[in-house]
């Protein structure tokens, strides 16, 4: 069964940091854009980053850019989510998602996304 497993969530101070891992599980992700989602309560599911197959193209919400780094690993098949500068609107649970696709224009649309992991909370809160 191909799926991503999440890790690295917690509750942090505005302000604060977070490293969020997805590793692909029973499968070889290099082949996989990986993007990261996050939904928080009553609303809709959203992109926040996704990175292409071979790292080399990024794409970022405006709303976390310059904050959050998205990279990869791909001898350790995991992708990577610095999450720096947390603000209490950051609270959601996030997901990451691969596609697999080798080109070079990622995409950050949720529904381009059909492997995915479980999710990890995060919550911003003093």
């Amino acid at each position: 069964q191909l799926q991503f497993v999440e890790s690295g969530g917690g509750l942090v101070q505005p302000g604060g940091s977070l490293r969020l891992s997805c590793q692909a599980s029973g499968f070889t992700s290099i082949y996989y854009a990986i993007g990261w989602f996050r939904q928080a309560p009553g609303k809709e599911r959203e992109g926040v980053s996704c990175i292409s197959s071979n790292g080399g193209r990024t794409k970022y919400a405006d709303s976390v850019k310059g904050r959050f780094t998205i990279s990869r690993d791909n001898a350790k098949n995991t992708v990577y989510l610095q999450m720096n500068s947390l603000k209490p609107e950051d609270t959601a649970v996030y997901y990451c998602a691969g596609r697999y696709y080798t080109g070079a224009n990622p995409p950050l649309d949720y529904a381009e996304y059909d492997v995915w992991g479980q999710g990890t909370q995060v919550a911003v809160s003093s």
